[in-house]
């Protein structure tokens, strides 16, 4: 049965980097997106450029009938999915009270839920064969509660708390989980969250979607268990465990309103 990797969120930003960093390592891929254009277009290159496969399927991942539906498009191919890439994930940004709701819940479902499910899918699998890799992407943002970002934090919180506690659980199986904690980074996340007024993405220079990606697929290789990118924000994950509670929400607030 042929490997391959699946990496939801792939059309644009961290996700199609990864593809690419795993493309040119000889990984075949699934390619999850709710572009199918994108995706085409992504495929046609990648084959073009390395001697790999890629299967691309369109899914709306915040639906919550998706997990199942991905899984078992991927089983009907008859491949093995030994590596999985939990990429896709989106923000919103604002007062809670000021926020749809909807969007609210279908951001918790995408950012959480549907990771969960379709980490338990593919780790079945994983288990059988006694094999696998499972990349989580959360956040620097799982490190501290996020006034103006409420859920966002909590989601990627989540994230982080889970991979870690799923990977003391399978040390005695052949299968890592890594979660990777970026900062801000140079993609359409600022757009879609309308945060471009964001003090946040002024005072801390985003790094380059690419880099990112290439400090993420070394640390996966290595079954690294928490990937933070860049020394900043190694320093500040680490400082905010010694400022009082209290004033953190107050600290973040303050980095993250919109600027006069």
């Amino acid at each position: 049965m042929e490997k391959y990797t699946l990496i939801t969120g792939a059309s644009g930003g961290i996700g199609l980097e990864l593809a690419k960093i795993f493309a040119k390592n000889n990984h075949n891929l699934v390619l999850v997106a709710r572009s199918y254009d994108k995706l085409q277009r992504i495929k046609d290159n990648l084959e073009k450029k390395h001697n790999i496969k890629v299967i691309i399927i369109k899914k709306d991942l915040s639906d919550p009938n998706s997990p199942k539906e991905l899984y078992n498009e991927v089983k009907q191919k008859n491949i093995f999915i030994n590596i999985l890439v939990n990429n896709a994930g989106y923000a919103t940004f604002g007062r809670f009270y000021d926020l749809d709701i909807e969007k609210e819940i279908n951001m918790i479902q995408l950012n959480v839920i549907t990771l969960v499910y379709l980490t338990k899918l593919f780790l079945d699998d994983m288990i059988k064969f006694n094999e696998g890799k499972i990349l989580n992407v959360a956040s620097t943002a799982a490190f501290q509660p996020g006034p103006l970002m409420a859920n966002y934090y909590a989601s990627k919180a989540y994230v982080l708390s889970f991979s870690e506690a799923l990977n003391e659980e399978l040390k005695d199986k052949n299968i890592s989980v890594t979660a990777l904690c970026p900062g801000s980074t140079s993609t359409d996340f600022v757009k879609r969250a309308n945060m471009e007024k964001s003090k946040l993405f002024y005072t801390l220079k985003p790094m380059s979607a690419e880099k990112v990606a290439k400090i993420a697929y070394d640390g996966l290789m290595n079954k690294k268990q928490v990937i933070i990118t860049g020394f900043r924000n190694k320093l500040l994950a680490f400082l905010i465990r010694f400022i009082p509670r209290k004033i953190v929400p107050k600290f973040v607030m303050n980095i993250q309103k919109e600027m006069n």
